[in-house]
């Protein structure tokens, strides 16, 4: 495949190309660019174009636009939806229901399209203004950089690159390198959904060359980033050189809290799919910490350990497979290395531990120390440690003491008790009783602290996408008593 730029389906300047993996056979899937520098600012150059025509389009437009390319990706769902798991290793059914969010948040930012309100304020408020009038409108910023990670590939790119279409945006996009075979094929469609010329692009190449060059280029007014914290302060570091708007979305250690009262078989079924199974564990938001009150704790453990022995892992193209192949071999070396190392500091694997290749079997640890690497930094993969604790305090204090805050969860019966843990938890979200790995379109998702900052939701990303312009009407109204 080829990547898009100025308007045409192009080979890299310099005719280098990538392959691209199945991560659960190694099966070459095919290839696309090695995107240059070069190749990248001819994309932003010709952004500016897009930026002009984006600008032009009425808001029923962009409404319309955005419909049919959402019609567009659901007509070929299940085409999508099985070459994403063949590239990405989550199991199909996963992908599927991926690539339907994913046209569900295209529909959701074409509504919100015709709602980008501004505000008549009320400047007589203030002595010696009685006479004028003043109003606000938001436009659009011009020109959206979106970087995009491999774990959820597919929809991630919808939250940033609907919206920014639906602000009236011109959009240039870099997909993850391990997987970018389903986004190219998106944008083929959109490219028959009549988006103008340049409206949107995508560049295929080395992340951090690419990504670097977006970030730092003056022909791009916002950058909007999925991805581990250490690639988001880099980005920020590199805008921030000449005030470039950066979006963050970035990594977690999500805690969830279980109280000796939770209903533990809905818990442990929680953790199963909102860690173990789904994504194959690799979501920034996943559960990483579970924290279960000491009465209940080795019966917890008994529980996750049984049903995450019956998990099936393998192909990601069976319906049956629970956990497929992590993105690649390093990534599942990685997860490896954090189980071994726990287990040499004392830590006790009840479930799984092995690795075969690119697959990890889901693992559950007990007589996990909170200094332990695999308790502190963000493991991404299917591994669960639990800790005990005594009393809600310590279990608050226990989840907060982590450089992150993207989302956290707590399991109880008790709605207060449910209500005070969720004020207490530093993070942008909190879910009572089911998992952290819950994301839902209409809300506002995104962290805290390293986890990053901005949020993005089809009612709130709007306002990280457009600019506020107040105009004022001097003496708009000549007869009113000026006092």
């Amino acid at each position: 495949m080829k990547m898009l730029i100025d308007g045409q389906w192009v080979e890299a300047s310099d005719k280098a190309w990538m392959e691209i993996r199945n991560p659960g056979t190694g099966e070459v899937l095919g290839q696309v660019p090695r995107g240059t520098l070069e190749d990248a600012a001819r994309m932003v150059a010709a952004a500016q174009k897009g930026k002009i025509a984006m600008r032009r389009l009425t808001a029923h437009q962009r409404y319309e636009i955005l419909n049919r390319i959402a019609q567009s990706i659901e007509t070929h769902g299940e085409e999508l939806g099985r070459l994403l798991a063949t590239e990405n290793g989550k199991p199909i059914p996963q992908t599927r229901a991926e690539v339907l969010v994913t046209a569900n948040i295209f529909r959701g930012f074409a509504e919100e399209s015709k709602r980008i309100f501004g505000r008549v304020m009320p400047v007589d408020a203030v002595r010696g203004n009685e006479r004028h009038f003043a109003f606000t409108i938001r436009q659009p910023l011009g020109v959206v950089a979106a970087i995009v990670p491999f774990n959820y590939p597919v929809e991630l790119w919808g939250h940033k690159v609907a919206a920014a279409l639906a602000a009236g945006n011109a959009v240039v996009s870099k997909p993850p390198s391990a997987c970018p075979l389903t986004l190219l094929k998106i944008a083929e469609l959109m490219e028959q959904c009549g988006l103008p010329q340049c409206a949107h692009q995508m560049i295929t190449g080395p992340g951090a060359l690419i990504g670097d060059f977006l970030a730092r280029s003056e022909g791009i007014q916002l950058v909007t980033v999925t991805g581990s914290t250490e690639v988001g302060v880099h980005i920020a570091e590199i805008a921030a050189k000449n005030l470039k708007k950066v979006h963050m979305e970035l990594g977690g250690n999500d805690a969830l809290v279980i109280l000796a009262d939770a209903d533990l078989e809905k818990a442990a079924n929680a953790v199963v799919l909102g860690r173990l199974a789904r994504g194959n564990g690799q979501i920034c938001c996943a559960v990483k910490r579970v924290l279960v009150e000491a009465p209940v704790y080795d019966k917890f453990a008994d529980l996750l350990a049984a049903k995450a022995r019956v998990l099936k892992v393998g192909d990601q193209l069976l319906e049956d497979t629970d956990v497929g192949p992590l993105i690649n071999e390093n990534a599942a070396m990685e997860v490896e290395n954090f189980v071994n190392g726990a287990v040499a500091a004392g830590a006790k694997v009840i479930a799984g531990g092995k690795r075969r290749g690119t697959f990890m079997d889901p693992t559950v640890l007990t007589n996990v120390a909170m200094d332990m690497p695999l308790f502190k930094e963000e493991v991404f993969g299917p591994v669960v440690p639990l800790v005990p604790f005594n009393t809600i305090d310590e279990a608050v204090e226990i989840a907060n003491a982590s450089p992150f805050g993207l989302q956290s969860a707590v399991f109880t019966q008790d709605i207060n008790k449910a209500l005070d843990i969720a004020y207490r938890l530093e993070a942008g979200g909190v879910i009572v009783n089911w998992s952290s790995a819950l994301r839902v379109e209409t809300l506002p998702f995104g962290g805290i602290k390293m986890s990053g900052h901005g949020r993005e939701g089809v009612h709130d990303t709007l306002e990280e996408m457009t600019d506020q312009k107040v105009v004022v009407v001097h003496n708009a109204f000549p007869a009113m008593n000026a006092g």
